[in-house]
């Protein structure tokens, strides 16, 4: 059991993924996150910012163009299997009790910004952690046409890939001192992705009490 944990404890350490896996373990990590219902507490935005700032050092030999189109693509085949499974699966997932791999709320979150944002969920969700890995599902759910969810989900993808990696390969290679401070970038990401959540649970008890 120990081994488990520990095992799951360093799958969400940006670094240790990169360290211990390379970019096939990134590359899995990534297509999992933005896609299969269990990936949801997988790294997303740390991952990306911290696979940019250590190709810029050369710990992850890769010219950076190739890293980002290798994750764009992972993030894309990603969405495709969740839309999938979502067509497929998904009406029951709503009737399925939260486990250890699953939490009913997140579903319920993620179909909550579908109904209010539509076919843009696919590409604001991507840069919102736990949304960005049930959005396609829900897409697949609601029978998204294919053709438009392929176009929107290789923009998100785009958009958040780029960002992410290039602001972590740029900073890396022109900033001094990032690496160091890398625990901390890490979690201000966390906590700046975390803020919507924050936000739209207070508003839900908020409105829990009014009512």
């Amino acid at each position: 059991m120990n081994g488990i944990l520990e095992f799951l404890k360093q799958l969400v350490n940006p670094e240790s993924i990169i360290h211990y896996g390379g970019i096939y373990l990134l590359l899995f990590v990534v297509f999992a996150e933005t896609g299969l219902f269990i990936g949801f507490f997988l790294p997303g935005d740390s991952l990306l910012f911290t696979a940019g700032l250590l190709c810029s050092t050369g710990f992850l030999e890769v010219h950076p163009f190739f890293l980002v189109v290798a994750i764009i693509i992972a993030a894309v085949a990603g969405n495709m299997v969740g839309y999938f499974f979502g067509k497929k699966v998904g009406p029951m997932l709503f009737s399925r009790k939260s486990g250890f791999f699953f939490r009913q709320e997140h579903l319920v979150t993620a179909n909550e910004f579908y109904k209010k944002h539509g076919k843009k969920t696919i590409i604001l969700s991507r840069f919102l952690p736990i949304v960005r890995t049930f959005a396609p599902i829900i897409a697949g759910i609601v029978k998204l046409d294919f053709y438009k969810f392929v176009i929107y989900s290789f923009i998100g993808a785009f958009l958040w890939v780029n960002t992410l990696v290039l602001t972590g390969y740029y900073m890396g290679k022109y900033v001094p001192g990032t690496k160091k401070y890398l625990g901390y970038i890490v979690i201000f990401l966390i906590v700046i992705t975390s803020i919507p959540f924050l936000v739209s649970s207070i508003k839900k008890k908020l409105k829990s009490r009014i009512v």
